[in-house]
């Protein structure tokens, strides 16, 4: 939680690792709805219910262990690309709208702000896909939103 609200201190925290960022002065709704999210991921951790590995030609994720590779080289994702694939993988090859992707990975503040997406999502080709104008994981449903292939 913080008192600041410039979207570059908000970026630098959310890049540097944090889950989640909440702005002050905020509502007691959205505070517990974002404990519930954070508890909702944790039991799936702890029960086993998230797919601990993904694999698709020659992408690997290895969600417990956070690693992610492509062709056996290892690839590094920043906190924010990292989760916003792992949204995607947790959706099972179904489609996720840009406002449930901006909703999940940066808060329910930056609903609107679909430019974020484009540029993590051009990020996260840039680093996976052997040819990024032509993607064939992370897949774009034009005025919808993402999806990824699934095996």
């Amino acid at each position: 939680m913080s008192a600041r609200d410039q979207e570059r201190e908000k970026i630098r925290a959310l890049d540097a690792g944090a889950d989640d960022y909440l702005t002050k002065p905020f509502g007691a709704g959205e505070l517990l709805a974002r404990m519930r999210v954070a508890l909702r991921h944790a039991s799936q951790r702890k029960s086993g219910t998230a797919e601990a590995l993904f694999k698709i030609d020659d992408l690997d994720v290895d969600l417990a262990k956070r690693l992610v590779s492509v062709g056996g080289r290892a690839v590094h994702l920043t906190p924010t690309e990292y989760q916003l694939l792992t949204v995607l993988i947790r959706s099972g090859g179904h489609v996720v709208t840009h406002r449930q992707l901006l909703k999940e990975v940066w808060g329910p503040s930056f609903a609107e702000r679909t430019h974020y997406l484009r540029v993590f999502m051009a990020q996260l080709r840039h680093k996976l896909e052997s040819d990024p104008a032509r993607p064939r994981y992370l897949l774009t449903e034009p005025g919808v939103g993402y999806r990824i292939r699934v095996p």
